[in-house]
């Protein structure tokens, strides 16, 4: 299975990085390809909602920026990974652009699988994101491969002070993806 990860932390080697790096070598373990992209570091345009993707070229944003890259990878994915810090209740701005701009490609009715990656440091601060998840993946038709809301975690509080015990389960679930 080819399994495209979208990350939007914007800390390269923060605790969703490493939640993406256990799920990644699990996945890989397991014969999947996994291509992981931050998006945070990338520069992406939020959504103009000029509809020039659906009136004037079918499926290409006027925009040219690094999204044009992160397209192909997208309708080469057979899963979608979404893996995200909350920051006030929601996905980070980054990747909530990257996935407001797939508008431009219509249904992604090839992804058949997905699954969402949450860290943070309260328990209570997942519902919108977990929200807009499903909402958007149901759209699609893809199945609810899993939602690991990470909790506990911050900067003084890294998941060395948590133990591996979410490292080992994001392995697991990329090592028994089917």
């Amino acid at each position: 299975m080819n399994i495209l990860v979208l990350n939007g932390s914007p800390r390269k080697n923060g605790n969703t990085a490493r939640l993406v790096q256990a799920f990644e070598k699990g996945a890989k373990e397991a014969g999947h390809s996994v291509k992981t992209e931050n998006v945070a570091l990338k520069k992406i345009n939020g959504c103009r909602a000029c509809e020039y993707c659906h009136e004037k070229e079918k499926a290409v944003c006027v925009q040219k920026d690094d999204m044009q890259d992160i397209y192909s990878e997208i309708k080469e994915a057979d899963m979608l990974v979404l893996a995200s810090p909350i920051y006030y209740y929601a996905m980070t701005g980054q990747l909530i652009s990257a996935l407001n701009r797939t508008y431009a490609l219509g249904k992604l009715a090839h992804i058949k699988k997905a699954a969402l990656i949450l860290s943070s440091g309260a328990p209570d601060m997942y519902e919108s994101a977990v929200a807009q998840y499903k909402g958007v993946i149901g759209w699609w038709g893809a199945v609810d491969a899993g939602v690991f809301a990470v909790h506990g975690i911050t900067r003084s509080h890294s998941l060395e002070n948590t133990g591996d015990a979410w490292l080992e389960r994001l392995y697991q679930f990329g090592r028994n993806l089917k």
